[in-house]
């Protein structure tokens, strides 16, 4: 890059904001929030969603034959902690023609307003994170404008095996729709890990479009074979067309509250050990029935659309709302305690 090159790029860092402020429009890029679990097996099929790493999902299309264990792994490029490895257990060597699985990351549509997409003032988008792969293949990638039907699917490609690459990845302004001002999906972030052939036709695209094709190019190699694995950390997406260091300035504390918009885990949720998980003993209410009250903070996205509790007592009812406030009611039980409680209001 010549000289004049880098100061234009360096002015195009200062012109948005790149340096100082919160850049990383990705929440828990670094991998490092697990509330759910820190391993998930027989994933791939039946068994898809949010199932450790928060914010992050694993899902799939039609019916595929790989299985995985998702797990939060210590191994990282420097400067890191963790690390989200996709280890296969059972191998797809003929990839069905409308397979597809893959990881993704919705981004609230709200928090996108700073794009000025659908304007003429619409800027330019650069994602950035560091992959490992147990082979070296290409990967197809994509972004979804969740809102207005608009897709840019592209590639990256590891270079060499069992070894953790940087990836940088820039994408065009969209000037022709924009994200709804709300707190419903706006931008989804989907990492292809598995895709048949009815996937893989089209170009890479250019520009933005209300054309998808998904998986341009990817190849499967890596899931031929049990004990295989794609680990993903370090994942920053920001303003302009220049990667910047990941920002590690946002603290787990801050990350952790960021992931709790989507997912309270209350209790020392997960730990599978009534005994020692902090139980709580509720209000008596006459007769066999008590309350428990719990406010949990921050206030989530919306009203909690599902709730799992442990318990050994059933609860005959629920409440809970985004403004923080968890009731159980709790009948017929004498001696019983509420533990691993997880509300959930994910995009």
């Amino acid at each position: 890059m010549t000289k004049a090159a880098e100061l234009a790029k360096m002015g195009e860092v200062l012109t948005n904001s790149q340096i100082g402020g919160r850049r990383n429009i990705i929440i828990n890029g670094a991998m490092n929030v697990a509330q759910r679990a820190t391993s998930a097996t027989g994933l791939g099929s039946g068994t898809t969603g949010y199932v450790a790493l928060d914010r992050f999902r694993l899902e799939k299309a039609d019916s595929p034959t790989a299985r995985y264990t998702m797990t939060q792994d210590s191994n990282a490029p420097t400067g890191f902690n963790n690390s989200m490895k996709v280890a296969v257990t059972t191998a797809d060597t003929s990839v069905g023609a409308d397979v597809h699985q893959y990881i993704d990351q919705f981004i609230e549509a709200q928090n996108l307003q700073q794009l000025a997409y659908g304007t003429s003032s619409a800027e330019r988008i650069t994602l950035s994170f560091y992959v490992k792969c147990s082979t070296a293949q290409t990967f197809a990638l994509d972004l979804v404008n969740e809102d207005n039907s608009r897709y840019f699917n592209t590639t990256y490609t590891v270079s060499s095996a069992d070894t953790w690459e940087r990836k940088i990845i820039t994408f065009p302004a969209d000037t022709a729709s924009g994200f709804n001002n709300d707190n419903g999906r706006g931008l989804r972030v989907r990492w292809t890990l598995v895709a048949g052939s009815n996937l893989t036709d089209g170009s890479v695209s250019t520009a933005w479009s209300g054309t998808q094709h998904i998986a341009t190019n990817h190849a499967n190699t890596w899931v031929g074979a049990t004990s295989r694995a794609w680990q993903l950390t370090g994942v920053q997406l920001e303003v302009g067309s220049v990667a910047t260091p990941f920002e590690h300035a946002s603290s787990f504390g801050e990350q952790l509250a960021l992931c709790k918009r989507y997912c309270n885990a209350l209790m020392n949720y997960g730990s599978g050990d009534v005994a020692t998980n902090r139980a709580y003993n509720a209000d008596y209410n006459g007769g066999t029935n008590m309350s428990f009250v719990r406010i949990y903070y921050p206030q989530m996205r919306a009203d909690p659309d599902s709730v799992t509790y442990g318990s050994n007592a059933t609860p005959s009812s629920t409440d809970y709302s985004s403004n923080g406030l968890l009731q159980l009611y709790v009948t017929n039980s004498v001696n019983w305690r509420i533990y691993d409680v997880l509300l959930e209001s994910e995009l």
